[in-house]
């Protein structure tokens, strides 16, 4: 049988469908990954990404912090591309059953998803870590120094970095979908950051598959697995139901 046709029948027939995604995902609206060729972690940069990425850094460098965030990981210019769009069409139609996502772009929302679980925050929460007050995403982006909150506290972005714990209510409900799933599709993840990727051995359900363009440490778990572009994939299952 033809994979796709194999993947379709899979989603038709699986009483629950969670979808499990990374960087990759948001690739083709115009961000740039991570950890491929030409994500940014293979870019030159005065301090390693990862580094510039972390909990101490953002305390001890808040200014060198807000240039390389603003500069790689503002998302307010780019839209949700076809991945996004065909997802929500999935969860419309009763054929998915929620979105885990590791991005922290909010592009599942914006193209309509409604039950998604974002593992590692989003750009469009930021509040005063003196006085908890919320603020938008433009006021973060806008900001050519160190964003400060009326009360002269320095605002953060609700997004989770290096060193810090993800949000252990979003992390029980991902336990949650995953281990009640009878089917995960994992898309444009290399699955390589934990504790994010670990979510997958709470799968209980007969089925995984596997989207993405490189091979990852979990691919002998998979009962399909596509090396290839998702978006592309995405469209040929919509054209597929």
């Amino acid at each position: 049988m033809d994979k796709i046709k194999e993947l379709v029948t899979l989603i038709k027939t699986s009483k629950k469908t969670v979808f499990f995604g990374g960087a990759g995902v948001s690739t083709e609206s115009g961000l740039k990954d991570f950890r491929s060729k030409d994500g940014l972690y293979h870019e030159k940069y005065s301090y390693p990404p990862e580094e510039m990425l972390s909990h101490h850094f953002f305390l001890e460098n808040t200014k060198e912090f807000y240039k390389f965030y603003r500069d790689k990981l503002n998302s307010l210019n780019y839209k949700p591309n076809i991945t996004h769009i065909i997802l929500a069409k999935l969860e419309e139609k009763g054929l998915l059953s929620s979105i885990i996502t590791q991005n922290i772009d909010g592009f599942h929302q914006m193209a309509g998803s409604k039950n998604v679980l974002e593992l590692h925050g989003s750009v469009w929460r930021n509040y005063c870590m003196k006085c908890h007050k919320s603020y938008e995403a433009e006021t973060v982006f806008s900001s050519t120094d160190v964003p400060k909150c009326s009360c002269g506290g320095i605002i953060k972005p609700e997004v989770v970095l290096y060193e810090e714990s993800l949000n252990q209510e979003t992390l029980q409900q991902a336990i949650k979908e995953i281990s009640t799933a009878d089917l995960l599709i994992i898309g444009g993840t290399s699955l390589n950051v934990y504790p994010a990727a670990g979510l997958i051995q709470y799968f209980r359900g007969k089925n995984i598959v596997l989207i993405n363009k490189e091979k990852t440490p979990y691919d002998k778990m998979c009962n399909l697995v596509f090396y290839d572009n998702i978006g592309k994939i995405m469209k040929k299952i919509e054209q597929n139901l």
